[in-house]
């Protein structure tokens, strides 16, 4: 594990509106470099996935950010919000998982690339590992731009933390943060929420965040 003393402070970011700074890390590059290109896309779809936690959603926003896209959620996906959304020029789906309704998806996927827009789709897993059963939405999403985020290694998730207690104008100590890197979950939302919570401990038990605090806030998230 990365000493919290030698996390790097310097990632680079993007920022979207009304939301935090995105950290632009190894695992995620790939895929900021895509959201980046855009309006130069080569096809009407780009496919971001990996695991929970990883940060696609928060990238997903600051796409919705930059293109004024509307975002659906895939358990919303059917053939009538598909036609409702035949005006709209850019979509976000987040995120796609199997079963959904295919025809719904390839609907939105032909009037999206009639209009020359674009669908932006998140999705856990591949396309090639979803199990699409109508032959053209299968090819269209196989054939999509498709590139992967990673899960978030320690140095990434240590720089996430020290942002938020920054942004919060909190001052926590290396070792505070050392103590919560060696027994946490190691994801973005995961560093979000124990964020918060220590905040919030800290507010209404009039503490500052120490070892002790942190280790009975992650003693309450765990019952």
């Amino acid at each position: 594990m990365t000493p919290i003393s030698q996390i790097p402070l310097d990632f680079g970011y993007r920022s979207a509106a009304g939301s935090s700074d995105f950290l632009v890390a190894p695992c995620n590059k790939d895929a900021v470099a895509w959201v980046d290109r855009w309006p130069d896309w080569p096809a009407p779809a780009l496919f971001i996935f990996g695991p929970v936690g990883s940060g696609k959603s928060h990238l997903g926003h600051i796409w919705c950010a930059r293109s004024g896209a509307d975002r659906l959620q895939m358990e919303d996906l059917s053939v009538e919000t598909a036609a409702d959304l035949e005006k709209q020029n850019f979509v976000l789906i987040d995120s796609l998982k199997s079963p959904f309704d295919e025809l719904a998806l390839l609907h939105l996927y032909n009037t999206t690339a009639e209009k020359g827009g674009n669908l932006l789709i998140i999705a856990e897993d591949p396309p090639a590992r979803l199990a699409i059963g109508l032959a053209d939405l299968r090819s269209r999403l196989q054939a999509a731009p498709t590139v992967g985020i990673g899960i978030p290694d320690d140095a990434l998730v240590g720089a996430v933390m020290l942002k938020q207690f920054t942004d919060r104008q909190l001052s926590v100590d290396p070792e505070v943060l050392t103590f919560l890197m060696a027994r946490m979950e190691r994801t973005f939302e995961a560093a979000s929420n124990l964020v918060a919570a220590l905040d919030e401990a800290a507010l209404i038990e009039k503490r500052r965040i120490t070892v002790p605090l942190a280790r009975e806030v992650l003693a309450r998230q765990m019952t």
